[in-house]
């Protein structure tokens, strides 16, 4: 029996041995001279810009550039509750909006200033998380359009298709131009 166990160590020993000389053991193919020239050909890739950071602490690493909101003071994000005053208008919730914003609300078109007179909705006593852009839109509501004037850092509204000069037309009553919904019965106070 001993014999047997020597031949199976001396088997095992020479697959070892085997295994450990055929992964040193490498080839390579030779080169085709047409690859080497393809190779030579490719573009190098383009220097990547410098973006210079800071260390933070120890495993924090900060960039030092300006985010797109110190850029684009309209992508800054807020989150703004209005004061609850039972005669809010859109006016005193856009300057609310614009208090600590860096802007400014322009008050020079008539029909702005119309805009400015409506009623803040309830809705709109609470706003955000999102962007000043998104807020001023969700005040002025689906018919203003806003635009900044960086150099002044104002914020006007304009009625999108309508020149900054004109007048809605005189005669229309107002009731015409509203759309009116029919309230479902368990709200207007019928039995369901």
């Amino acid at each position: 029996m001993p014999a047997i166990q020597v031949s199976r160590r001396l088997v095992g020993a020479g697959l070892l041995a085997a295994a450990l000389a055929s992964g040193c053991a490498t080839t390579t193919a030779p080169l085709v001279p047409n690859a080497i020239e393809e190779v030579a050909s490719v573009p190098e890739p383009e220097a990547s810009e410098f973006i210079p950071v800071v260390r933070y602490g120890r495993y924090t690493l900060v960039e030092l550039a300006p985010s797109a909101a110190q850029r684009d003071l309209l992508l800054q994000t807020i989150d703004v509750s209005m004061p609850e005053d039972a005669r809010a208008t859109v006016g005193d919730g856009l300057r609310h909006v614009l208090k600590r914003s860096g802007y400014q609300l322009c008050e020079t078109a008539h029909a702005v200033t119309a805009l400015y007179a409506l009623p803040l909705p309830a809705a709109h006593l609470h706003l955000g998380p999102m962007t000043l852009r998104d807020a001023l839109l969700t005040l002025a509501g689906p018919a203003w359009e806003v635009h900044a004037d960086d150099r002044t850092r104002q914020v006007c509204f304009e009625q999108p298709g309508r020149d900054a000069g004109t007048e809605p037309v005189p005669g229309l009553p107002a009731a015409e131009a509203a759309q009116t919904f029919p309230l479902p019965p368990s709200i207007s106070g019928g039995q369901p």
